[in-house]
């Protein structure tokens, strides 16, 4: 049993003088990851390095599961801690390594060496050198092979060695946090979810809106996307689900505007209202889950026609997917068998039969002035009875 990690990163370590607030990020990040497993660690960070030490037993799959839904993680490494770097106790310590982890050793073998502290006497290509001829006097019947070998034995040595064998691929992207925060129009589908977790994987903490429309969509529908959030969150941390109760807002619009224009019209209204919302709690763009072309309102014209009623950035982190690429990514982590339960959202509900799906926006405009009667009130009160709810 493995009682430390080496994490590694990657496009953090290419940061100029911030580096060390991603770095932070990353360690808290890490933190928060393991307060829910079993056992204590210890979490530090030296030359590039993020280290993880055991201070007690803990179950080393769910640690590792835990770490693979870091952002900012690029490769995490179980290593093995020496604490006396003296040449002849590396040695021993280096095959005493090999032995317990490959009871058969008849496989190709390279030593990797990486030197971080300078003062050590063996630079890192002797290191490299020595360490292999070392492990072929005790074990004949390991083989060289320094191009691809089966077993890459990796050595650091800083004021302590590190040694490991095993890389374990990380998530990649960068810390939660490290880039600002958005708010991510979530339904009930396959797709907003898919959006959410990549678009927090380049480093944005997320919030969440979602349009419920009683009784036209159940609790059931509602408790679907609280669990859809919940899904996200294993990833992005906690999320602030926002519900607003829009039903009042949708047969307003139906009963006023072309029925052909029901689900532009609807969805400036949602664009509107989540903006709102983003602007009140401090983020600085609204995330959404739309790729051009798979519905009517996700047409070119039709995605301009909604931008068109917000002030600030709208993110489509899958814009250029097909449908299978981002069932792919659902399964991946975990949503797509939510996603695909049975239960009415408030987008496919008073949808009409043939939508139009190169809405122009003047036309647009002109139709929601039949709204100006009811509709900033109708607003009004869907803000003001927003429900609230954590989730993590």
């Amino acid at each position: 049993m493995f009682k430390a990690f080496l994490i590694k990163y990657a496009e953090i370590g290419i940061k100029g003088k911030n580096r060390y607030l991603f770095e932070n990020a990353l360690r808290d990040q890490i933190k928060f990851a393991l307060k829910d497993i079993d056992g204590e660690f210890y979490v530090s960070k030296e030359q590039g390095r993020i280290y993880i030490e055991a201070l007690s037993e803990y179950d080393y799959e769910e640690t590792v599961e835990a770490l693979q839904r870091v952002f900012g993680i690029a490769a995490i490494c179980p290593v093995v801690i020496i604490e006396d770097t003296a040449w002849d106790n590396l040695v021993k310590e280096v095959g005493n390594f090999v032995e317990n982890q490959y009871p058969d050793r008849n496989f190709t073998f390279k030593v990797e060496a990486k030197r971080g502290d300078k003062q050590y006497p063996i630079k890192s290509p002797d290191i490299c050198i020595d360490m292999g001829a070392a492990l072929l006097d005790r074990f004949p019947e390991m083989k060289v092979d320094v191009r691809e070998p089966k077993v890459r034995i990796n050595v650091e040595v800083r004021h302590k060695a590190y040694v490991y064998s095993m890389i374990i691929p990380g998530p990649g992207g960068m810390p939660v946090g490290t880039n600002g925060k958005a708010m991510l129009l979530l339904s009930g589908g396959i797709d907003s979810p898919v959006a959410g977790y990549m678009i927090s994987k380049r480093g944005v903490k997320i919030d969440a809106v979602y349009f419920h429309a009683p009784p036209y969509t159940s609790e059931r529908a509602k408790q679907k996307v609280v669990d859809l959030a919940k899904l996200v969150s294993r990833y992005s941390g906690p999320i602030n689900l926002h519900v607003v109760n829009f039903t009042d807002i949708q047969l307003y619009i139906y009963e006023k505007c072309p029925h052909d224009e029901l689900t532009i019209i609807m969805r400036r209204y949602m664009m509107r209202i989540a903006q709102t919302i983003a602007t009140n709690t401090n983020c600085l763009g609204l995330i959404t889950g739309e790729s051009i072309g798979q519905v009517a309102s996700q047409t070119m014209q039709s995605l301009a026609a909604t931008d068109a009623v917000c002030e600030i950035p709208v993110y489509r982190p899958v814009i250029g997917f097909d449908k299978q690429d981002i069932v792919d990514i659902a399964e991946k982590i975990n949503t797509y068998e939510t996603s695909i339960l049975p239960f009415e959202d408030c987008c496919t509900i008073f949808v009409a039969k043939h939508p139009v799906t190169k809405p122009n926006i003047g036309i647009i405009q002109r139709s929601e002035r039949n709204l100006e009667e009811k509709i900033d009130e109708l607003v009004k009160t869907a803000l003001d009875t927003i429900e609230t709810i954590e989730v993590k």
